[in-house]
């Protein structure tokens, strides 16, 4: 779920991380707008008053996803479009990517990765199988193997996943009844779901959460704090304006224990491509690296994952610091 929406711009067009693929996104032949009743609410379809083409999905009033029917790389949520540049700096597109979406809504970032990584295969997880239905009837979204989409509660299905099985996971759960209560549930938050995604992930993996709120930056700031208890390497994605706890949005966490770009140095692959290519964006962001000084003084969540047993042979908090004290897994 998005928090704030800038302009439009496809992910795959600037920043210089490669050629635009041939799209094999899905046709949309026509989607009609309209209010459906969907397990946890109401959905709503409607046209974007902002963006010529493009249609909005809404969760009990709160804008959940935007899509263009003519072109699956138009990201128009800012947040999608830097988890789209973390990816694209990380994988060339003929890389076939095994991707795990942890809330799925109108699987717009599913449908761009579909286009981008033509031969990846991707699984989006959904708890509300009325909006899981009404997103395959209306998205035209691509078919399985390539994208799966499956009913079931996101920390169950990470809980269940196999070892090493994913190349990368994304976040982007949010419940509430309200557009001003869309919060993530903790046990999604907490170490253990920090943890069985490390351990879902292969070597090289990264595990990309969308973290939304206001102002008051407490959570975000012990989010990061979990990730890097469990994670080598943690960034933190947003604009200045929200880092500095004077607006509404969204901050993108990027964590690994592996490469967080493709090359080292300069260069379209490069941490510096990243960079420019965050900077070029309608909404220009910061790429914080590392979030040492954004996590001072924050504890970890200690929340566990319902129905899961996992050790803490994957990372063990100091009581004191918050730091790492991996052992080998």
């Amino acid at each position: 779920m998005a928090r704030e929406r800038s302009g439009r711009k496809s992910a795959g067009r600037k920043g210089g991380a490669g050629g635009r693929p041939a799209s094999r996104g899905g046709e949309v032949p026509g989607i009609e707008p309209g209010v459906f009743t969907i397990d946890s609410g109401t959905a709503e379809i409607l046209r974007d008053p902002f963006t010529d083409g493009a249609w909005l999905l809404k969760l009990n009033g709160a804008e959940s996803s935007q899509l263009n029917p003519e072109d699956p790389l138009d990201l128009g949520f800012e947040y999608m479009r830097w988890i789209a540049a973390v990816i694209m700096h990380r994988w060339a597109p003929e890389e076939p990517l095994r991707i795990l979406h942890l809330g799925a809504a109108g699987c717009t970032l599913a449908r761009w990765a579909a286009a981008w990584y033509p031969d990846s295969r991707q699984t989006a997880v959904e708890l509300d199988a009325g909006l899981a239905a009404l997103a395959r009837d209306r998205f035209a979204l691509p078919r399985a193997p390539r994208l799966r989409i499956r009913v079931g509660e996101a920390g169950e299905v990470l809980g269940g996943a196999h070892e090493h099985s994913r190349d990368v996971i994304v976040r982007d759960v949010f419940a509430g009844t309200t557009p001003e209560d869309q919060v993530t549930p903790d046990h999604l938050v907490g170490l253990d779901a920090a943890r069985h995604a490390r351990r879902v992930l292969g070597a090289d993996g990264v595990y990309l959460v969308n973290h939304g709120g206001g102002p008051d930056l407490t959570a975000a700031r012990r989010e990061a704090a979990t990730l890097r208890a469990v994670f080598g390497t943690v960034v933190a994605i947003a604009d200045p304006q929200m880092l500095k706890g004077r607006r509404r949005g969204n901050i993108v966490f990027a964590a690994t224990d592996g490469r967080l770009t493709a090359r080292d140095g300069g260069g379209a692959l490069s941490r510096d491509g990243l960079v420019r290519h965050l900077l070029a964006d309608p909404l220009p962001a910061r790429l914080v690296d590392p979030v040492t000084d954004f996590a001072a003084g924050a504890r970890p969540l200690a929340e566990p994952l319902p129905g899961t047993k996992l050790g803490s042979s994957s990372a063990r908090v100091n009581d004191d610091t918050g730091e790492n004290d991996r052992r080998p897994s």
